[in-house]
């Protein structure tokens, strides 16, 4: 099942440029945890993979 969603060129920007900081703010999290932890390894990946959402959205 697919949902399309239909993004202004502002719109994708604000949403790429917010999921980026998220997921600096939540690496930098996990670093301050202690990088090796679990915890910080969590969020780490966590931030990642928000920083990283917007590569699978299409924006035309």
């Amino acid at each position: 099942m697919t949902t399309s969603v239909e993004l202004s060129e502002r719109q994708y920007r604000l949403l790429d440029t917010t999921s980026k900081l998220v997921g600096l703010a939540l690496v930098a999290a996990g670093l301050e945890v202690g990088g090796s932890t679990s915890t910080g390894i969590a969020l780490a990946v966590a931030g990642t993979a928000c920083a990283t959402a917007t590569v699978f959205i299409t924006n035309e």
